[in-house]
C-alpha cells in the first residue's frame, strides 16, 4: 500500500515537472517587446491601447493600428458565463475601459486597475436593482471626476490587469491555460512589466468575449 502511494506521488511529480519543462521550452520562442518593435522597424509606440480576447486567451498590445505583440492571458474563474460581473461572479467584464490606477507594489507584482464599473456598468446595475439610486449617483460622480469609481468596492470586484506574483515561475510555464482570477486579466510578471512600460492612466482597454 505504501509503495503504491509513493509510486503515485512520484508519478505526479514527474508529470508536473514534465509539464513545466515543456512550458519552459515553449516560452523560449517568445520575443521581448523591444524585439517585437525592432521586427516592425519601430523605435517607439504611439496611441497605445490593449485589446483583450477572452475566448482566445490573449492580450494584444497595439501602437495605433499596428499589432506589436500578443500575450497569453487568463481570466475570471467563471468566465464561461455572460452574467453581469459582481463581487461573487468572478467573471471578467466585457466592454471598453481605461486604466485608471497603477499599483506597483501589488501582491500580483503590478496591478493596472480598470475603470470598472464604467458608466454602462453602473447604468445596467441600477436598472437590474443591483445598486441603489444613491449608489449610482456616487459612482457616477466619481467617474465624472476622472479615474476609478473607488466607492464601488462593496458592490463590484476590483478589476485590472496584473501579474502572477510569487507563483510566476509555475504559472508562466504551464503549457495550458486555465482561469483563476476574481475577474481580472492575468499575465506573467515579465509580461506585465512590458505592458507597464508603455501604458499610462487613460490607456484604452477593450475586452471582447
Amino acid at each position: 500500500m505504501l509503495k503504491s502511494i509513493i509510486f503515485f506521488i512520484a508519478s505526479l511529480v514527474i508529470f508536473f515537472a514534465g509539464l513545466i519543462l515543456y512550458g519552459m521550452v515553449l516560452n523560449l520562442r517568445e520575443v521581448t517587446l523591444s524585439e517585437a518593435l525592432a521586427e516592425k522597424h519601430m523605435s517607439y509606440m504611439t496611441n497605445v491601447h490593449l485589446l483583450i480576447d477572452r475566448r482566445n486567451y490573449k492580450l494584444d498590445l497595439y501602437s495605433d493600428t499596428v499589432l506589436v505583440k500578443s500575450y497569453r492571458a487568463v481570466f475570471g474563474r467563471n468566465n464561461n458565463g455572460l452574467r453581469r460581473p459582481s463581487l461573487e461572479s468572478q467573471i471578467t467584464p466585457v466592454g471598453s475601459y481605461q486604466i485608471c490606477e497603477i499599483d506597483t507594489i501589488s501582491g500580483y507584482h503590478k496591478f493596472l486597475r480598470l475603470n470598472f464599473p464604467n458608466y454602462k456598468d453602473i447604468t445596467e446595475a441600477y436598472k437590474a436593482g443591483m445598486i441603489t439610486e444613491r449608489e449610482y449617483e456616487t459612482f457616477y460622480d466619481e467617474l465624472e471626476a476622472g479615474g476609478c469609481a473607488k466607492s464601488a468596492g462593496k458592490k463590484f470586484p476590483r478589476i485590472g490587469i496584473h501579474g502572477t506574483g510569487r507563483l510566476n515561475f509555475i504559472f508562466k510555464n504551464l503549457p495550458f491555460t486555465f482561469n483563476w482570477t476574481n475577474g481580472s486579466v492575468a499575465v506573467s510578471n515579465e509580461n506585465i512589466d512590458e505592458i507597464y512600460s508603455v501604458i499610462k492612466p487613460g490607456t484604452e482597454v477593450d475586452i471582447k468575449n
